[in-house]
């Protein structure tokens, strides 16, 4: 029988509480800390150009704070008031630990070891008799006349426990000297919890928690869920976004769509800079005059216009008032990316390749803070603006020419130039090609792959000759890097796995966060102004190494072949979502054949299905519409019938003749 009790410490109620903590904080450590170490940025893999070093220095200051405000998230403070109450918890219930259970041994208590005689058990209780009889000793302050009575009691069951019969039994197999006890449980309640006069009190928390709060956060989940898409925006937004694009969309007007998400999206308080808005929509009018004003009728006034307004003094590079106004800024540039792959989405399930290029290319304005639209790349590099004069048209979008100019001319702004092109990210396609897992030739309506090897290098890049490799070694290594292309090609990634992924952070000076460069891919017919298949976003492309056999990285795109027989000509870009004028277009055949084509042993052969049977339902119903069914006793179930006949005869046979 079990004797239940309240735990009127409040221990067990401790270990309760110490156990759920420590069930959830675990994994919320872990996937923070290793989050911490995949976004740790070492000044090192970034651009050491000295606008990048200040743009660092910013962000760093942002996101931790000073010694004196540091900056701390929901996150993180749940985490240190999560651990603090552990550590609290355990402390206490380690101090008022109170072991009850514990085995009973008489020998023990009496000071005797184990197998000594009765007559020495005897002499000895005698012993400690005359030493712990309670009329022998006097309380102290240390001790109580209780428990000196209580000592003496235990000594005397220990002594008749090994020698009265009863007792000893009752010890040998229950434990105890009485026999059997009862089990005491605790419950990991407190005792006050329960009483009477708190009973009020704790209806209140349980109606609160279980009947206000936990509804209100589940229903918060629920129909936080339902209202966002899977590209993690609002319902509204998305489906603004899809009234607003049409096939003939440009870069103003993917911005003017943009500047109306924000309404939904991030709450501002336009009220509260209106003076500040006046301020940069003038400055705005001024340097781009018509342009501006084109933009403005896309957005409605409020929250819009206020986006907008920032999103293009961004784009122009201008001072802001505040350090507030600074902090909407960055929110909304932040919050660009995500509603700009909304965005990419709608206009790629729709196939429509202009809206998708101009979406793709939006990236990189925002993130160079150029006005998007115009080519101004040479405003990319540290001291130039897009204002800069004496630049001719011809090198004004070409970078390596920019370059041998100022090394021609000995500017002073070439130290910092070459800072930032050793960090700059150019894209080289060393093949594309078409591939069937298994075929030789692509037929109709097969499973195609665009085949891509892609690798980086930088502008100040000297390629020096790599040594010419034997021949035999050249075979060896052609072999190798095929099989290898024929190893990727056959799992389910989508880039080819690497040794090691450096962060290499990209040159963006005037981005409010550390930024890695990317590129989308995106095959498509140019002619009809069509997506073939829909963008691929590729990133952690390696560096140029002549000393490797293998200096690129594979990626490949998944497609169905057309249903007819023909020469397609499409083409494939590559479109850098961080420096403009970084952009790659490559001219692709795909060549489909007929199945004729194919050799016999490449050709698969069709599954022969027979006729049903005449007095099958299946033959009947085939009769009926004229099909060919089997007769009864065609050659195929005539054998069969003729080896069971002559089988029920041979044992017929063979039971007469016994």
């Amino acid at each position: 029988m079990a004797n239940y009790h309240y735990d009127e410490a409040g221990n067990m109620a401790a270990y309760f509480v110490i156990s759920v903590l420590v069930i959830i904080l675990v994994p919320i450590t872990f996937s923070s800390l290793s989050a911490l170490g995949s976004n740790k940025h070492n000044v090192e893999d970034g651009c050491q150009c000295q606008p990048c070093l200040h743009r660092t220095n910013q962000i760093r200051k942002r996101d931790q704070g000073s010694l004196l405000k540091p900056k701390i998230g929901r996150r993180a403070l749940f985490i240190i008031l999560g651990w603090s109450s552990v550590a609290y918890l355990a402390y206490k219930a380690a101090n008022t630990i109170n072991p009850e259970s514990k085995v009973y041994n008489p020998f023990e208590i009496l000071g005797l070891s184990t197998g000594v005689s009765e007559k020495e058990i005897k002499s000895h209780f005698k012993k400690l008799s005359r030493v712990y009889h309670p009329d022998k000793v006097k309380a102290t302050v240390n001790e109580t006349l209780e428990e000196i009575a209580n000592r003496f009691v235990d000594i005397t069951k220990a002594y008749k426990s090994l020698t009265d019969e009863t007792i000893r039994q009752n010890w040998e197999q229950y434990g105890h000297p009485d026999g059997r006890q009862e089990i005491s449980m605790g419950i990991a309640i407190p005792k006050w919890i329960i009483e009477g006069k708190n009973n009020i009190w704790v209806l209140g928390v349980y109606g609160i928690v279980f009947g206000g709060a936990l509804p209100a956060l589940v229903g918060r989940w629920w129909f936080g869920s339902r209202r966002r898409t899977k590209d993690g925006i609002q319902a509204s937004t998305a489906a603004s976004f899809f009234k607003s694009l049409t096939e003939t969309s440009g870069m103003n007007d993917i911005v003017g769509t943009l500047g109306k998400a924000y309404n939904l999206e991030t709450p501002l308080a336009p009220g509260a800079y209106q003076s500040d808005m006046k301020k940069l929509d003038k400055e705005i009018d001024s340097k781009l005059g018509q342009e501006w004003r084109d933009v403005k009728k896309l957005t409605g006034t409020g929250v819009e216009k206020t986006a907008l307004t920032l999103l293009y003094a961004h784009f122009l590079r201008l001072p802001l008032a505040s350090a507030s106004l600074e902090q909407e800024q960055t929110k909304l540039l932040l919050q660009a990316p995500v509603l700009l792959n909304a965005l990419l989405s709608i206009s790629a399930a729709r196939n429509w390749l202009s809206p998708t290029l101009s979406i793709m290319r939006l990236h990189a304005y925002m993130t160079q803070a150029l006005v998007p639209g115009k080519d101004r790349s040479f405003a990319q590099l540290p001291g130039f603006e897009p204002h800069d004069a004496g630049l001719s048209a011809e090198s004004a979008g070409n970078v390596d020419k920019i370059l041998a100019n100022l090394e021609t001319t000995k500017d002073e702004r070439l130290p910092e130039v070459k800072k930032a092109l050793r960090s700059w990210s150019r894209l080289d396609v060393i093949d594309v090609s078409f591939k069937v897992i298994g075929e030789r030739l692509v037929t109709p309506s097969s499973i195609v792959f665009l085949f891509v090897k892609l690798r980086l290098h930088s502008p100040l890049h000297s390629s020096s000759p790599a040594p010419t490799p034997s021949s035999t070694d050249q075979r060896k290594r052609d072999i190798l890097n095929a099989e290898k292309d024929d190893q990727f090609l056959n799992n389910r990634n989508e880039a080819e796995d690497q040794d090691s992924n450096p962060n290499r952070w990209a040159h963006a000076p005037y981005w409010p966060a550390h930024r890695k460069p990317g590129w989308w891919m995106v095959l498509a017919d140019d002619k009809l102004n069509r997506i073939v298949v829909p963008p691929m976003k590729i990133s952690d492309v390696p560096l140029s190494n002549e000393n490797l056999d293998r200096d690129y990285r594979c990626y490949k795109l998944q497609f169905q072949a057309p249903p007819s027989v023909g020469l397609f000509t499409w083409k494939v870009y590559f479109v850098s979502d961080t420096l403009i004028g970084e952009e790659i277009c490559k001219n692709v055949s795909l060549k489909i054949d007929d199945v004729s084509a194919l050799n016999a042993d490449e050709q698969v052969p069709d599954d022969e299905i027979s006729d049903p049977e005449e007095d099958s339902l299946a033959g009947q119903m085939a009769a009926m519409r004229g099909g060919p069914v089997k007769q009864r006793g065609e050659k195929g179930d005539e054998s069969e019938d003729d080896s069971s006949t002559d089988d029920d005869q041979d044992a017929e046979d063979s039971s007469d003749s016994d």
